[in-house]
């Protein structure tokens, strides 16, 4: 299956393109590339960038002038950059910001391009591409100080240490990587693991900045759009996901940031991530935790999560047809909120999985309040339902689950947690505890938790859901 991805940065305005442009284009769409962002990097070529993106649908333009050439940005090229800005099919102002590798222009014209760039962003509403080189203390000290546009920013082509990645994220924006993060070099490759493990993949955008950086295995050709999916398969790797899953948050990251004409699939009862295919029970749940983004952005690993009421069993049986279930590797009954607040609804569906497919794998991810909710043990039932549960512990003791988790059943909420994992692991079940790595949890506390009664332990990260 080819994923449904964009090329958030390329230049297909650039001359090397000139030739064969529409079979460029043709090969995108056959891998699988729904949209190209393409950015300019001089006036003439920003020109060129709307030229091509008002003929062709699958591309939106970005205009700007490369730090390069910030020798020529004076009052009369910012004035037609600006009526570029606000034409209807250019998505974003850029590519700017500073590269002091190669110091085509002189530092402080650098500077003045920038803070020009941001205050047109802000002021024709677009978000902003920016480009750094060996100065991104400089470049997020201009941030700092002029302030990050409304719509946003991304650093295009990140190429900087984790605390740089640290400390842009923390102002907001994306990041976003190009085929270089595929090179093979020792060096590299040790690079690329740290700052993809690092980075979020809901800040992450993905890019060829073709015709430059041609990803492994194609190096020594022409880049093109085509081979955006080579970078989206080295974040896959680093991250434990499948390709499709992270062409599928990049693409929704995309879409958001840049505002560009792409339909994005509707809300899901049944969703595929890594090899698992989940269901979305409920959107109801009886914890409000603090770190919980449910009410706020009900968006899983790409899949909109949002129920206008909870669906039947024939819906979600039905639902698990479409998305191929018997092709995965397990069912986890999930959602965006507590599944077995319809444990009858569960079981029904559980039964008709096993009926259809006895070797199937089953999973329960809950918050472990079941038996509270039920004001009895449900355990024997779920024995003859799933073949996992999966609690969220999220705490080392009864007054941090309080703060962190404010669940509204008692009375004793997290000993009535305990117990019900206790029951899980003597009734044999393959019992998972796991914990959110919040600054307020002692990871090696609820370690010890898990291992003194026989489960499982797995942190999850605090900045990425699913």
């Amino acid at each position: 299956m080819k994923p449904y991805i964009i090329d958030s940065h390329a230049h297909l305005e650039m001359r090397q393109f000139n030739a064969d442009l529409e079979q460029v284009l043709e090969r995108a769409h056959t891998a699988g590339v729904v949209h190209i962002v393409t950015v300019g990097s001089t006036l003439p070529e920003s020109r060129r960038a709307l030229k091509i993106a008002e003929k062709y649908g699958e591309v939106s333009a970005v205009v700007g002038i490369h730090p390069h050439d910030a020798s020529g940005v004076d009052e009369l090229a910012m004035e037609e950059l600006a009526k570029l800005a606000r034409r209807k099919r250019v998505v974003g102002v850029g590519e700017t910001g500073l590269d002091f590798f190669r110091d085509r222009s002189p530092r402080d014209l650098q500077e003045q391009s920038f803070r020009f760039h941001l205050a047109l962003a802000k002021e024709t509403g677009q978000p902003v591409v920016i480009h750094v080189r060996d100065a991104y203390p400089r470049a997020l000290k201009i941030l700092q100080e002029e302030g990050v546009p409304e719509r946003g920013g991304v650093v295009h082509c990140f190429s900087g240490t984790a605390d740089d990645a640290r400390a842009f994220l923390q102002m907001g924006l994306f990041l976003s990587f190009t085929g270089t993060v595929t090179y093979e070099g020792r060096k590299n490759r040790q690079w690329s693991e740290e700052i993809l493990s690092l980075v979020p993949l809901e800040r992450m955008m993905v890019e060829t900045d073709c015709p430059y950086l041609t990803p492994h295995p194609q190096r020594g050709q022409r880049n093109e759009p085509a081979y955006v999916h080579l970078v989206a398969e080295r974040i896959a790797g680093i991250k434990g996901l499948s390709v499709n899953d992270v062409a599928r948050i990049t693409t929704r990251n995309a879409v958001g940031f840049f505002g560009l004409p792409v339909d994005l699939p509707s809300s899901r009862l049944a969703y595929t991530i890594r090899d698992s295919v989940y269901l979305n029970v409920t959107g109801s749940c009886t914890n409000a935790c603090t770190f919980c983004q449910r009410s706020t952005d009900p968006v899983v690993k790409g899949h909109d999560l949002r129920l206008r009421r909870d669906p039947s069993p024939d819906e979600m049986l039905e639902a698990l047809e479409d998305e191929g279930w018997k092709d995965r590797s397990e069912v986890v009954f999930c959602g965006y909120g507590e599944p077995t607040l319809r444990l009858p609804e569960i079981l029904k569906v559980a039964s008709r999985i096993k009926d259809l497919e006895p070797s199937m794998k089953i999973r329960l991810n809950t918050n472990g309040l079941a038996n509270l909710y039920h004001r009895k043990n449900i355990v024997p039932d779920l024995t003859y339902a799933v073949d996992t549960v999966s609690i969220s512990l999220n705490a080392q003791d009864a007054n941090t689950f309080e703060k962190l988790c404010r669940p509204n059943l008692g009375p004793d909420p997290y000993g009535s947690l305990l117990d019900f994992a206790r029951k899980c692991v003597a009734a044999g079940l393959d019992t998972v505890l796991t914990v959110v790595a919040h600054p307020a949890d002692d990871i090696e506390a609820c370690r010890k938790i898990a291992e003194g009664m026989g489960a499982g332990f797995r942190v999850r990260p605090y900045n990425e859901v699913g």
